[in-house]
């Protein structure tokens, strides 16, 4: 009985000592990687740094190591900084593709908008308003501009006057009449044709209405001499 929990505990044992064998040789692998990797990334890292010394050569650069341990810690102490200005940027993008599609849709419209003012001939219209424009500078001088200016009040109220409906009313109708005329066929009329036709009823209200418009003529003519 003795012997056989001898035994078991031998076995234990060995497979005990079997783990911490393949564990040992498991770190001595590991071990063994690591040190062909560090051997790999210096030969790298030392062919880099020749490069580099070559390349700067080439070219003339100096390099201060003062100066290259002064970026360094200019670097580690900003480091703060330089995080708020990343952050900032990806704040920047990601407002850039929320913003992006509301600017397509402005530009989409916007176009919509153009087209439908050339379809409606806006364009075209600004385009015929250039030669105006030509005429009025080429036509006017300085001194007419600023006669106009002075006469601007006056002419917009004679303009004002005129929009009257009752004066809209007779311009219309006297260029309705003046439209109804064959002025190349016009009759003549003798100094007793006109006699009878001063008894008309319409040319007596003509009559009437020009002798009234002339009167106050007359009388706006003496008010502003005196």
């Amino acid at each position: 009985m003795e012997d056989k929990n001898i035994q078991s505990q031998i076995d234990a044992l060995d497979k005990k000592l079997d783990l911490i064998l393949g564990y040992v040789h498991q770190q001595k692998l590991n071990s063994t990687m690591v040190q062909d990797l560090v051997s790999d990334l210096s030969i790298i890292g030392k062919d880099a740094y020749d490069s580099t010394v070559e390349e700067l050569d080439k070219r003339q650069v100096e390099l201060d190591p003062s100066e290259l341990t002064g970026l360094a810690v200019s670097f580690l102490r900003n480091i703060g900084n330089i995080k708020l200005v990343m952050d900032t940027l990806e704040m920047a993008v990601d407002l850039s593709k929320e913003v992006g599609p509301i600017a397509n849709e402005v530009i989409i419209d916007f176009t919509k908008q153009l087209n439908t003012f050339e379809q409606k001939g806006y364009f075209a219209f600004f385009k015929e308003v250039g030669p105006i424009m030509d005429n009025i500078v080429t036509g006017f001088s300085p001194e007419d501009l600023r006669e106009l200016a002075d006469s601007i009040v006056t002419i917009l109220s004679i303009v004002k006057e005129m929009t009257q409906p009752e004066v809209l009313g007779t311009m219309e109708n006297a260029i309705k009449a003046f439209n109804s005329m064959e002025t190349e066929s016009v009759p003549s009329y003798s100094i007793w044709r006109v006699m009878k036709e001063m008894n008309s009823p319409e040319m007596k209200k003509a009559l009437g209405f020009g002798i009234t418009f002339m009167k106050n003529v007359s009388k706006d003519i003496k008010i502003k001499e005196e």
